[in-house]
């Protein structure tokens, strides 16, 4: 790819990057315009001189932005291949980060958006409702209260606030914790992405959404009673709703 190519697709990108280092800015940027299609697989990157000094940075700053982009799977680089975009199968899209940028540049409109948004939620319940199974089953009054809170939270400040947004992460992840499974557990972090993502993705859509904290109370009450088929079956209804919301539904 062209510097002057490169420069146009990270000029279009979402300049949101307040709070950012320099080299996290530029991943940031190069990696929504990999995710929008604006830098396509296959395609390859200029030298690290020229890519540096045509965006102003050091070429540290360009070569870190780099490395944090081959760890999310979204560009390889081999000596004398130089360093190119991957194939859309090798990108991590769970990584937290890879979901904040696909979901900061989506098209709300778009299908291939809309397909994204289904397959996470498909995802989520295949996970979520084991998770409430688990959850049921082993949690301890410790987690019940963990809940709790993030339901108080939710309740509290509401979905539209970020309180609100972070209240319902801790809920999910609570949930993923209860089940005391370390491999489950280790999906937190990206289902806790998933879950806040995809809240902000709504809320773009519908301003003034339904409040959800009924299904989430019905998944609370479940797993508090001790009820593994009450939590499964309101995870999958919470999901659906959730969907709904959206204006999706899965297949």
């Amino acid at each position: 790819m062209s510097v002057a190519a490169h420069k146009a697709a990270l000029s279009g990108s979402d300049q949101n990057t307040a709070g950012l280092r320099i080299h996290q800015s530029i991943a940031r940027q190069l990696g929504m315009s990999i995710l929008t299609g604006k830098i396509r697989p296959g395609e390859t990157l200029g030298g690290e001189i020229e890519e540096s000094n045509a965006l102003g940075i050091s070429r540290t700053a360009y070569r870190e932005a780099i490395r944090i982009l081959i760890a999310k799977g979204l560009l390889d680089s081999r000596p004398k291949a130089g360093t190119h975009v991957t194939a859309r199968r090798r990108w991590n899209l769970l990584d937290p980060d890879v979901l904040g940028w696909m979901f900061a540049a989506a098209d709300p409109d778009a299908a291939e958006t809309k397909s994204f948004v289904r397959d996470l939620f498909e995802l989520r319940g295949v996970i979520e409702p084991a998770a409430a199974i688990l959850a049921a089953r082993r949690r301890t009054e410790e987690q019940i209260a963990t809940m709790r809170a993030g339901l108080e939270g939710m309740r509290t400040h509401g979905l539209a606030s970020v309180a609100g947004q972070a209240a319902d992460k801790d809920f999910h992840a609570a949930i993923m914790d209860a089940g005391r499974n370390e491999a489950l557990a280790s999906l937190t972090v990206s289902i806790g992405a998933a879950v806040r993502w995809t809240t902000d993705f709504k809320l773009r859509i519908r301003p003034d959404p339904r409040d959800p904290l009924p299904e989430h109370e019905a998944v609370f009450h479940a797993i508090e009673r001790r009820d593994e088929a009450g939590a499964s079956a309101a995870m999958h209804e919470l999901l659906r709703l959730s969907l709904q919301d959206m204006d999706l539904v899965l297949d």
